[in-house]
């Protein structure tokens, strides 16, 4: 069973950067990605990023492409999401994800808060 916890979210002002990191623990065997998901006040739980496990390949969302960048750490089992630029509509609660054929497990998510 493979469990996952994210870590960094803060206050921060628009304009600026933060960085989030996600650690699974547990067997990875037959996850082939692991992803980034926010949900703002009001609004579904919407896909931000993923990177595929074994290769490293990125996809990001329209709306942070070019701001936010995912990376991975397969030793630490960890996964990154920088992100830059911030504006306030990224506020959020901000999950990760691992996924075979769907998504899931998640963990219990971390609160992004962009102040303009």
């Amino acid at each position: 069973q493979v469990t996952l916890r994210e870590s960094g979210g803060r206050l921060v002002q628009a304009g600026n950067s933060l960085r989030l990191s996600c650690t699974a623990s547990g067997p990875m065997e037959g996850f082939n990605s692991m992803g980034w998901f926010r949900e703002a006040p009001g609004l579904d739980r919407q896909f931000v990023g993923s990177i595929t496990w074994r290769l490293g390949f990125a996809d990001y969302s329209d709306s942070v492409k070019g701001r936010f960048a995912i990376s991975r750490d397969k030793d630490t089992k960890t996964i990154y999401l920088q992100m830059n630029s911030l504006k306030p509509e990224d506020t959020g609660i901000y999950y990760c994800a691992v996924r075979k054929m769907d998504w899931g497990p998640w963990g219990q998510g971390t609160q992004v808060t962009v102040s303009s």
